[in-house]
């Protein structure tokens, strides 16, 4: 008996192996199919940022024939913000970048580099991850001719393994000799896992007579919930603006930005959003937020539009969804009601199957925590109103709501009209594609 038992343990073994090889053979050369969501015309031509230059190269750290490995260079003088994921399992990178940049508190006085390497997350990987993190910013550094202390890593891809950084490092002293302004599309590219396409969002704005420009990459389709939404973002800027400003003005963006967006509710060990000003535009430097106008709103809107793009590629999507919340007790009331619709399975799969079940939006306000008065509850999908005063409202008829929902991009609107209280959050739906993506991850 046991030895049959052994012997069907073996074939599994010999099954998955083949799976993998497989799976190593056919999928970077093929690709999963392109989300219908994706912007129509590809990825952005986005404008050069002075002072910034990337490259991207393959390691095989997972796929063969694969680039897998962004570099970035900025210059020296730039200023850098972040915001991390607040995961108690967060990945070595996560924490090296948050201790570095809680030394940073100035201009560099070196290059600042980032390195990002696709298809393992060197999460949960115990002293050996924070080895491998050590290897690849010195090597980094070296290559950049810099201090490892100015140089930012990250992780993305399957939790638990060792990182194979000797790939990455080998690579690195090659890859130097190919950065340059333009290859900004390489490396969006390159720190892609189930991503469909890379994705990509610029915006300029004018401080003291001069033009600043913004322009950022961003990774994620699966792993994505708030704090923060597994995702990887890169802002550069030619702004000069100092470093306390900088951070400011980022960490409140990205509440209503990357902190509003969810594809499955699952928080990862390794999300990371950097920010890099160069401050070679010219510009008066900024130094305090209400002088940060201007730069703020081009910020939000690459932020925002970087969010959107995620949710547009979230595994398996067919929908995009904007839930939007008024009438609660409080702004952070809003956003949990929200959540609590955005995050349902049973409205995500409604909305996958065209269905109008507005009653699911009934039981996400409800299971929320938050006060709603069930008389006082409106829901709209689009312009059309579905409920009113406790009831299905009177002019709601099931083939306008079955006629909305085969649009690609939703709204839902509830006003629980019990104060004055409103958040948006962004999602999509969910389909059987997404478990196809999950259940074969690792193979």
């Amino acid at each position: 008996m046991k030895s049959e038992h052994d012997k069907i343990k073996r074939l599994r073994k010999k099954v998955k192996k083949l799976k993998r090889k497989l799976a190593e053979a056919v999928k970077p050369a093929s690709g999963p199919a392109v989300s219908p969501l994706a912007p129509k015309d590809g990825f952005p031509k986005l404008p050069t940022i002075a002072g910034v230059r990337f490259c991207a190269a393959s390691a095989g750290v997972k796929y063969a024939n694969r680039k897998d490995v962004m570099l970035a260079e900025a210059s020296a003088g730039s200023t850098v913000a972040g915001v991390f994921t607040r995961s108690s399992t967060r990945a070595a990178p996560v924490l090296d970048c948050q201790a570095k940049l809680a030394r940073l508190k100035g201009p560099a006085t070196g290059k600042v580099g980032i390195v990002v390497n696709s298809g393992n997350a060197n999460a949960f990987t115990g002293k050996a991850g924070l080895k491998s993190v050590a290897a690849v910013t010195a090597a980094a550094a070296d290559v950049l001719g810099t201090s490892p202390d100015l140089v930012f890593s990250a992780s993305t891809g399957v939790i638990g393994q060792p990182l194979p950084h000797d790939r990455i490092i080998t690579r690195l002293q090659t890859m130097v000799q190919d950065l340059s302004a333009d290859k900004v599309d390489e490396a969006a590219r390159a720190i892609m896992t189930t991503d469909t396409f890379p994705k990509g969002a610029s915006a300029t704005c004018e401080i003291g007579g001069k033009k600043v420009k913004i322009a950022g990459f961003a990774k994620g389709s699966g792993m994505i919930a708030p704090d923060m939404a597994t995702m990887l973002v890169y802002i550069f800027t030619d702004a000069a603006i100092d470093q306390p400003v900088l951070q400011e003005v980022l960490s409140d963006l990205t509440g209503p930005t990357f902190n509003a967006i969810t594809v499955d509710g699952d928080t990862s060990t390794s999300d990371a959003l950097l920010l890099v000003a160069t401050g070679k535009a010219g510009n008066p430097p900024i130094t305090s937020v209400d002088a940060a106008g201007p730069f703020r709103d081009a910020l939000h809107k690459v932020m925002l539009e970087l969010a959107h793009l995620v949710i547009r590629d979230g595994e398996g999507a067919t929908k995009f969804i904007e839930v939007a919340v008024t009438g609660a007790e409080s702004d952070a009331a809003a956003h949990t009601v929200g959540l609590a619709i955005a995050n349902s399975p049973l409205v995500k799969t409604a909305f996958a199957g065209e269905d109008p079940n507005w009653g699911r939006i009934v039981m996400a306000v409800g299971k929320s925590g938050e006060f709603a008065d069930r008389d006082s509850l409106t829901i709209h999908f689009g312009d059309i109103l579905v409920a009113e005063k406790g009831w299905v409202s009177p002019d709601y008829h099931e083939e306008l709501g079955a006629n909305y929902m085969k649009n690609a991009d939703l709204k839902v609107s509830v006003d629980l009209g019990v104060g004055e209280g409103s958040a948006t959050v962004w999602t999509c739906d969910l389909t059987h594609q997404y478990i196809t993506i999950n259940a074969d991850y690792r193979s």
